[in-house]
């Protein structure tokens, strides 16, 4: 399938693509070994509660230590 680059550097997707992300609004786009990588994503709502993010990393089973870890890991200079 071909997807057509517009003159306002915007692609259009062929239907057959768009078909299969029904309720797709937003892609997250990236360059990878010269090829296009979308996928898809879903938008969070800012006023998300804190609650709600605890019970979340409680169902995935991470502790203090692997909080502190990726913190660490994310604020290393590179």
């Amino acid at each position: 399938m071909l997807a057509k680059k517009t003159s306002k550097n915007q692609l259009t997707l062929p239907k057959d693509i768009v078909k299969s992300f029904p309720d797709v609004e937003y892609f997250d786009i990236e360059i990878k070994n010269q090829k296009i990588i979308l996928t898809p994503v879903k938008i969070v709502p800012v006023n998300r509660t804190l609650e709600g993010i605890r019970e979340k990393i409680r169902k995935l089973g991470l502790t203090e230590d692997d909080i502190s870890k990726a913190i660490k890991w994310a604020r290393k200079r590179r």
